[in-house]
């Protein structure tokens, strides 16, 4: 018996003819692109996107850049709640308690602060009685110093990582 020879385009038309073949949900083949490296976390196309897409309609600011440094930050936070053990039934939980542990409890305002703010900035008050508006201010130094010790503590799990962005000129 002769076997015949196979040139590359007869290949290519028996295997584009066995594709269409199967049926459509097995023959269903997803390709998407990696944007970046968190360690041993990959982060698609496709997530960046849709993540995108969300943050996008909710304050236009918002940039491709910005939402991947945030599902960076997201990948960094999760990460490290479940080095440290703590366990929940979603990521938002996880983080959440991760936060409470590590940022949260060391955050502390005290009564000069809040006066001293109050004294500095009166002219944004409008002549508001200081007892009237402490606890707005006291909300609002509060978050100030939560943003920038989550921030100083982003910036050193970042620092301890190994992350690689393939798609920097894309951004």
């Amino acid at each position: 018996m002769k076997l015949q020879k196979f040139n590359i385009k007869s290949l290519f038309l028996v295997l584009f003819f066995l594709i269409l073949s199967i049926p459509n949900s097995n023959a269903m083949m997803i390709i998407d692109k990696v944007v970046a490296y968190i360690d041993d976390t990959a982060i698609t196309l496709s997530e960046l996107n849709e993540e995108y897409a969300k943050l996008h309609s909710k304050n236009q600011k918002i940039t491709k850049r910005d939402t991947l440094d945030a599902l960076i930050n997201r990948i960094l936070l999760i990460k490290e709640a479940k080095r440290i053990k703590i366990e929940s039934f979603s990521d938002d939980e996880l983080i959440n308690q991760y936060l409470e542990l590590k940022i949260k409890s060391r955050l502390f305002i005290n009564e000069n602060e809040v006066t001293d703010f109050y004294n500095k900035n009166i002219e944004r008050f409008r002549n508001q009685e200081y007892l009237l508006i402490k606890e707005e201010i006291e909300k609002y130094l509060l978050e100030k110093q939560f943003n920038e010790i989550l921030q100083k503590h982003l910036e050193g799990l970042r620092e301890n990582s190994n992350i690689k962005i393939l798609i920097e000129d894309e951004l």
